[in-house]
């Protein structure tokens, strides 16, 4: 990392840590998981086992699929969207909405389903989002989202399972 980019992220999460409400475009949000939620803990070998290559690269290797790659971008049939690694379930489908992003994309998520952490992998923060069971990573939320509530949970559709109503 060259030194510019070192001080300038220093700038940037001195910045956010010491201006309370400020969001650098970004939602800062501490959610906690549901009372009595048991994390589920696999080895490596376990989770290779589970989950294909491209979802164990996604949800362990927090990586991100090409956009309008997935078929759950187009899904708007009635039903639940679960976490791939572990089956809890994190969206349903009256919380889903075309964002014109490619991903599948929701404005609102299962209340304790979901974990959130500051990501710096493109320097610029953002907030990351997990499964509050397994940790596998779903996706960043933004603040560009539809109303009730402003946000748009950006998800790869690999980290998701569609079950119909």
């Amino acid at each position: 990392m060259k030194r510019r980019h070192f001080l300038g992220l220093l700038g940037v999460t001195g910045a956010a840590g010491l201006l309370p409400g400020v969001s650098f475009g970004f939602p800062r949000l501490e959610l906690e998981p549901a009372e009595g939620l048991e994390r589920l803990e696999l080895s490596d070998a376990e989770w290779r086992e589970r989950l294909t290559d491209e979802q164990y690269e996604i949800l362990r290797g927090h990586g991100t699929e090409p956009a309008f790659s997935s078929p759950l971008d187009k899904q708007w049939g009635e039903g639940e969207y679960h976490c791939a690694g572990c089956d809890l379930l994190l969206f349903t489908s009256a919380m889903k909405y075309d964002s014109g992003t490619g991903w599948p994309s929701f404005f609102e998520h299962v209340e304790g389903h979901l974990l959130s952490q500051l990501d710096f992998g493109l320097i610029w923060p953002r907030t990351e989002y997990h499964c509050a069971r397994c940790g596998g990573h779903q996706g960043h939320v933004f603040e560009d989202g539809p109303e009730p509530t402003g946000l748009r949970w950006c998800n790869n559709g690999l980290a998701l399972r569609f079950v119909p109503a």
